[in-house]
């Protein structure tokens, strides 16, 4: 039945949101008002302690976030350090089982040998294609040789 009003009175539809409207305005000017006049007779005392109230809360809450991040620093270095010296010890067992496993495996005496370029007298450049062919393994030849070397190694070990 309201609507049936209200679509026939479409002006008193505006007025009355005018008047709304205007009222929250004038309602709002009001508490602005009297909040200034309170702010400037009454509430300048209330005001000055719950800024020395809020320092002190403030100041207890920087000392509290402050005492956390140095214990949480304190701890994370010395899991740091506690992670390193275990890393340390696992990778030296690690080598020192490698080289045992190693002078288990590999026979007592290798068969000598020379390096590449260890004690060659020096001589001219050679050229690319010549460079290119030293730096080449043989193929087969030096695989097979160091098998054969090694399987006289253990014989005679």
């Amino acid at each position: 039945m309201l609507k049936s009003n209200l679509s026939l009175q479409p002006n008193r539809l505006g007025e009355a949101a005018l008047s709304a409207s205007r009222q929250v305005w004038l309602a709002s000017l009001g508490a602005a008002v009297v909040t200034r006049d309170w702010m400037q007779t009454e509430a300048g005392g209330v005001f000055k302690t719950l800024v020395k109230e809020g320092t002190v809360v403030e100041s207890r809450a920087i000392r509290f976030v402050g005492d956390r991040i140095e214990n949480s620093v304190s701890f994370a270095n010395s899991v740091w350090r506690e992670t390193r010296k275990n890393v340390e010890s696992t990778v030296k067992h690690a080598a020192e089982a490698a080289v045992s496993i190693a002078q288990q495996v590999l026979p007592r005496s290798l068969p000598a040998f020379e390096l590449p370029g260890g004690t060659k007298t020096a001589k001219a450049a050679p050229s690319r294609r010549a460079a290119r062919a030293e730096k080449r393994p043989a193929r087969g030849s030096t695989t097979k040789r160091a098998k054969r070397a090694r399987k006289a190694a253990t014989k005679h070990a």
